[in-house]
């Protein structure tokens, strides 16, 4: 039961990633006129620089779809890890208001971590 519950988790947050990966590529997704003018911002700079989006899109596409198989997902949780560690700092920084998300997000990673625990092992031993 509780492999089931974490696919299911895994499927939708990888999802997540995927959606929000290919929205940096295609733009699909409009910008919500109530967004704060903060990030709107933040945002217009980092398009600013060329290859940060991409890479942060490429990165949320492969994790997401390396989260979903239960093969790959040890391996998709530590590449997601840094892309939810800044979508944390922004939101807390800029729009708390989507913080219940992220900490959804950061459980379901910690969990796919935890649970794991014994495929990372091999990368810290001496």
């Amino acid at each position: 039961m509780k492999n089931k519950i974490l696919f299911a988790l895994c499927l939708l947050a990888g999802l997540m990633f995927i959606n929000a990966g290919l929205d940096k590529f295609l733009h699909y997704m409009p910008i919500p006129k109530e967004m704060p003018e903060k990030i709107v911002r933040t945002g217009k700079a980092f398009m600013e620089i060329g290859w940060l989006m991409p890479l942060v899109g490429a990165t949320e596409i492969i994790g997401g779809l390396l989260l979903i198989s239960a093969r790959t997902r040890a391996l998709g949780a530590i590449v997601l890890l840094p892309v939810l560690v800044g979508i944390l700092l922004a939101n807390i920084s800029m729009s708390p208001s989507g913080l219940p998300i992220v900490f959804a997000l950061i459980a379901i990673i910690i969990w796919t971590i935890v649970d794991n625990r014994e495929k990372y092992l091999p990368m810290i031993r001496k």
